[in-house]
């Protein structure tokens, strides 16, 4: 009986224990995760690799079209001109 018992408080105190221990990696947890958050931003990017000689464009990316010169057939692949029309 007296055994039973000293190895039920045993038992609640390694629940105590595990509880807390719990607690503290749920902590760092969101800790680590509001880091990450912070170093994914583009300002805290472009911050970093500044300091690599990086800097960002300061012309706009230009977007290339693709036109099809086959418009009778609408199964077929559109085909890539040799001088695609670059727009502004």
């Amino acid at each position: 009986m007296i055994g039973s018992s000293h190895s039920a408080d045993k038992k609640v105190h390694q629940i105590a224990a595990l509880n807390e221990e719990v607690k503290e990696l749920r902590s760092e947890f969101v800790d680590v995760r509001s880091d990450m958050q912070q170093l994914k931003l583009e300002s805290t990017v472009m911050h970093i690799v500044e300091g690599n000689g990086l800097y960002p464009s300061e012309v706009p990316p230009k977007q290339i079209k693709v036109t099809s010169k086959n418009k009778s057939n609408p199964k077929s692949k559109p085909q890539t001109n040799i001088n695609p029309q670059i727009e502004d």
